[in-house]
């Protein structure tokens, strides 16, 4: 049976869920209309990005870990492959499988589009947030990535 503090601890959490679901949402929008090149596309940057923090994947891997369907995948991995920013060679192991990796021109564009967003929000930081405030959002960014990883 719940208590009324464990109904109220619960509402506690969904608000704060919302609280933050509605502030990262609002600054991803504010990052990607901010930034100086165009967006490659929200799948795009999933998919490049994971090769560039994990390395190389297998196309079953790739839709699992950032939870794509395989023919929206499929689809993706044609035009990165045609662009030259992913190669595909076959998996050694098992000829039927083939190894997604980054390439150095993909590496390029998610740099690029990095370091334009990133720009943008340094300098709102230091336009809007305290030295103190600066401090307590490097405390909250890692217990986001924390939150992300779990």
């Amino acid at each position: 049976m719940q208590t009324e503090a464990d109904t109220r601890r619960a509402d506690e959490l969904a608000e704060l869920a919302r609280h933050v679901r509605e502030g990262v949402g609002r600054l991803n929008w504010r990052l990607r209309s901010e930034a100086d090149s165009p967006s490659p596309g929200p799948t795009v940057l999933a998919v490049l990005s994971r090769l560039y923090r994990a390395g190389t994947h297998t196309p079953g891997e790739l839709a699992e870990t950032e939870r794509i369907h395989p023919q929206s995948l499929t689809r993706v991995l044609s035009s990165l492959t045609s662009r030259g920013l992913i190669t595909r060679t076959a998996d050694p192991s098992d000829g039927r499988r083939s190894l997604i990796d980054i390439t150095h021109a993909g590496r390029i564009v998610l740099r690029d589009y990095s370091i334009s967003r990133e720009q943008w929000l340094a300098a709102a930081v230091e336009r809007a947030l305290s030295p103190t405030e600066q401090q307590l959002l490097r405390l909250a960014a890692d217990l986001l990535l924390r939150i992300a990883d779990s």
